[in-house]
């Protein structure tokens, strides 16, 4: 609080225009709504859910967005609704296992070769269906003491070949919160890779700047990202510009999808995502199962559903444009690939 005769700090430099954005993205699901021009009560919009994992969303991402579309696939993915609400048997707060993975705090080692370090618990938005809307970043953030603690236990363990930034979102941190951690990964001999789990590419395009292609462009090894797209109405020309950047730089790009009810739970919105991401040099990577966070029960698509649509994306789109369906499985020592409907998945 600035009382009368103090001087308020300025700031040494005024925030990049990605920040900026971030702040003034709609955090309200009404006044979202009313932008769109649709009824919140039709919408089946709760403020309950809307209190348990608040609303976030850029307005560039709101502005893909149909209007008056109650059907619009980008506005189900983040409208909160009385659905969210309610208890389902087998949607757990933790439901890939995370806490067991932990091998200090923020950094988990699911898999072999590879640890995953949680940057932060932000995000540019909010996805009903976050695998991790109940995870307790407060306590498990990689970030304290400048990352030291993250960076010495990844230093520790010569089994780490690879290190995947994740969270949140990594890429909603400034480049002076990341440039010592991936300074400090690109210092530890046994790390050889570096991976980056962000949809801010997509939602939030403006990320991309000159300053951060620079930092990534430091790290002494391949830099893999992945992006999280999941309908290709997602995809225009500002996302295709950042992919752009990254690729001049020599990054890999690739796309995980989560398989959402009401989104893309059919053959025709699965392949215009992969000609979406085809058309920008992105190869489609997974395709997860919605994994059973409390919360997003009504995105659930049956296994059977999920093969009869992948059946029908093999038959129309060439191999490398069809992602593997997969899902993950705690305890697991890779993603699980979808083959058969299992057991209790029977015809009616």
């Amino acid at each position: 609080m600035i009382t009368p005769g103090t001087t308020a700090r300025q700031p040494t430099s005024a925030p990049p225009h990605w920040q900026k954005l971030l702040q003034a993205g709609y955090r309200d699901a009404g006044e979202l709504l009313s932008t769109l021009d649709l009824d919140p009560q039709a919408m089946g919009l709760s403020e309950q859910a809307q209190a348990q994992f608040p609303t976030r969303v850029p307005q560039g991402y709101v502005a893909r967005m149909r209007y008056r579309d109650p059907e619009d696939p980008l506005l189900r993915q983040v409208l909160p609704v009385k659905a969210e609400t309610r208890d389902h048997a087998g949607f757990v707060t933790d439901p890939v296992g995370d806490m067991a993975s932990r091998q200090s705090t923020g950094v988990l080692k699911k898999y072999p070769g590879r640890a995953l370090l949680i940057t932060t618990g932000a995000c540019a938005i909010h996805c009903r269906y976050c695998f991790r809307r109940h995870f307790p970043y407060g306590e498990e953030n990689a970030a304290r003491g400048r990352w030291e603690g993250a960076l010495n236990a990844v230093a520790a363990d010569p089994d780490i070949r690879e290190v995947i930034l994740s969270g949140g979102d990594p890429l909603s941190l400034s480049d002076q919160k990341l440039t010592p951690l991936i300074q400090g990964l690109g210092q530890i001999d046994h790390v050889k890779r570096l991976r980056i789990h962000t949809r801010l590419p997509v939602v939030l395009p403006e990320r991309v700047d000159d300053d951060f292609i620079q930092l990534l462009s430091g790290f002494p090894g391949p830099v893999t990202v992945v992006l999280h797209a999941n309908h290709g109405r997602e995809i225009d020309d500002s996302v295709a510009s950042a992919v752009h950047r990254l690729q001049g730089r020599g990054i890999l790009l690739l796309n995980q999808a989560v398989l959402l009810r009401g989104v893309n739970d059919d053959v025709h919105s699965q392949q215009s995502l992969s000609e979406a991401l085809s058309a920008i040099g992105v190869a489609p990577y997974y395709l997860h199962q919605l994994d059973p966070v409390a919360g997003a029960a009504h995105f659930q698509v049956s296994d059977r559903e999920a093969l009869s649509i992948m059946a029908a994306l093999r038959r129309q789109a060439p191999g490398y444009m069809v992602p593997r369906l997969v899902r993950e499985v705690p305890g697991e020592a890779s993603k699980t690939p979808i083959e058969s409907a299992g057991p209790l998945e029977t015809d009616d």
